[in-house]
């Protein structure tokens, strides 16, 4: 119930949006989101945090107006970064974007900071977004420019995310994200003809499959297992050199409990890890129907806030 109120209960009003579109060094482009939420602008120094959105969202999604509006609420200013054909248009390049793909997140935050000088940086993640995140934070070590970050809903292991979502009630997720998976597989095909065996793109039935056939040949992994080893984000906690909140429930219907890395989490002063009996994937309502709170993206803005020096 956490997660069907999650993707259901959360108000998409109040906000505006000013899209850029950038374009990336191998020719491709990135849509960018900058929300303007009703009776709240903060000043042009102000601390800008980076969205990541997650499986087939967008910066649009139903949590990011949550996300914007309580960054907005304590002083920060924030963008949505739509993956590759994620922004209601198709790309020109075949690559799109995978749970361990962090080139993108590296040149937006790149522009970031040369647009915005004066301002700290932050990311929050979402589900996969969530996952790429922590796996670009774990690369980055100390090189990252950013000063905070929040994971929300991450996968810890992939593998054993698939056995989840490929068996009982969580079936249903599976059946819904390949559903809108195979449409834009379909819109793709003329971009991936050649690279892949499209016949065994588009009869997959599941996420490993799919995986199998499309994301480890296409960037080069040897086959899926390497490409779910070496994107889990639970391998490169132990690596994350700036204040993160890490936000998981163990309900989750999408992931396995027992994937959460706990003595990698402990043993890294910079993570503050916070493992709730309940929340579901992305949901973390609190309240009656009609008068729900989102106490996830409540979370993060207040880390997000204290960190990056903005009121909280």
């Amino acid at each position: 119930m956490q997660t069907v109120a999650g993707h259901y209960g959360r108000s998409q009003e109040g906000i505006i949006f000013h899209r850029w579109r950038i374009d990336t060094p191998d020719g491709d482009f990135l849509d960018l989101d900058f929300p303007e939420v009703a009776g709240h602008l903060p000043p042009d120094d102000a601390p800008i945090v980076l969205l990541l959105h997650g499986l087939e969202g967008s910066a649009r999604s139903s949590y990011a107006y949550e996300t914007y509006r309580q960054l907005a609420w304590r002083g920060l200013r924030s963008v949505g970064m739509n993956y590759r054909s994620c922004s209601g248009q198709i790309n020109r390049k075949p690559y799109t974007y995978h749970a361990g793909e962090t080139r993108d997140i590296i040149f937006v935050l790149q522009q970031l900071g040369e647009w915005f000088p004066q301002s700290a940086l932050g990311a929050v993640g979402f589900s996969l977004g969530a996952n790429m995140l922590l796996k670009y934070l774990g690369e980055q070590g100390e090189n990252s420019p950013l000063t905070a970050a929040a994971a929300i809903s991450p996968p810890f292991d992939l593998g054993r995310s698939m056995d989840v979502v490929e068996n009982g009630v969580s079936h249903f997720y599976n059946d819904y994200f390949m559903r809108a998976l195979h449409r834009k597989m379909q819109a793709r095909a003329p971009l991936l003809d050649g690279l892949v065996d499209m016949e065994r793109v588009l009869a997959a039935t599941t996420f490993r499959e799919l995986d199998e056939a499309l994301t480890a040949p296409l960037y080069g992994f040897a086959d899926v297992w390497d490409y779910y080893q070496q994107s889990s984000s639970g391998r490169y906690v132990s690596g994350i050199c700036v204040p993160t909140l890490i936000i998981r429930a163990l309900d989750d219907p999408l992931f396995h409990p027992d994937d959460i890395p706990y003595a990698d989490l402990a043993a890294n002063p910079c993570l503050t890890a916070v493992i709730t009996p309940h929340g579901g994937h992305v949901g973390f309502a609190e309240g009656r129907p009609g008068q729900l709170n989102w106490w996830a993206e409540r979370q993060a803005a207040r880390f997000l806030a204290v960190q990056l020096g903005a009121i909280g």
